[in-house]
């Protein structure tokens, strides 16, 4: 059996990058699906005031700049298409099967990376249930704001995905750890004579 080209060694797995990336696309649109009857709920009531409207209004343009467009399409997005590229060029069955939680950065991440994955991971959880706890119209108000960064969020995915499928590069770190092949003193231990 003739061994692969360099060509094809280099190509990523289309089907890998698609899990990894559709896979969290799909996790925030479970998410969006979930919160759009609560956020539109104070509409549906007709429980909203003047005071309620303009907090509406004030935390989902809020929510746009500080969690659609600084969050996600400028860290957690274009990291998330780098991730699974880099995961469909070093496929490995574990990362693999587990590629959405790769991609997010919760598994085979730098130490900084991890913290911050679940720390994020955490705190997403917590203020879940808290905000649950939320009177109308203020839930709906929150998740409003959330529904609307979530929905940035995922045409940001898209778009960097659709880059990459594009064949444009993504120069965005991908917090992956150093391996041994690419540590020089792991290298340098390696080559001496045993």
């Amino acid at each position: 059996m003739p061994a692969p080209s360099p060509a094809s060694r280099s190509r990523p797995s289309l089907v890998v990058l698609c899990w990894g990336v559709l896979g969290v696309v799909a996790l925030l649109g479970q998410a969006v699906w979930r919160m759009v009857p609560l956020a539109l709920e104070p509409f549906r009531a007709h429980t909203l005031g003047v005071v309620e409207i303009g907090a509406y209004a004030g935390w989902v343009g809020f929510s746009l700049y500080a969690e659609g467009y600084r969050a996600f399409q400028l860290r957690f997005s274009p990291r998330v298409v780098a991730r699974a590229v880099h995961l469909a060029h070093h496929p490995r069955p574990l990362h693999v099967a587990l590629a959405p939680a790769f991609c997010m950065g919760l598994l085979h991440a730098k130490r900084r990376r991890l913290i911050v994955a679940w720390i994020s991971v955490m705190a997403i959880v917590g203020l879940v249930i808290t905000v649950r706890s939320f009177p109308q119209p203020w839930r709906g108000i929150i998740d409003g704001g959330v529904v609307v960064a979530l929905l940035w969020g995922i045409g940001a995915l898209l778009y960097f995905f659709g880059c990459v499928l594009a064949g444009r590069e993504l120069d965005y770190p991908t917090d992956v750890p150093e391996s041994a092949a690419t540590n020089p003193a792991v290298e340098a231990a390696n080559a001496l004579p045993r």
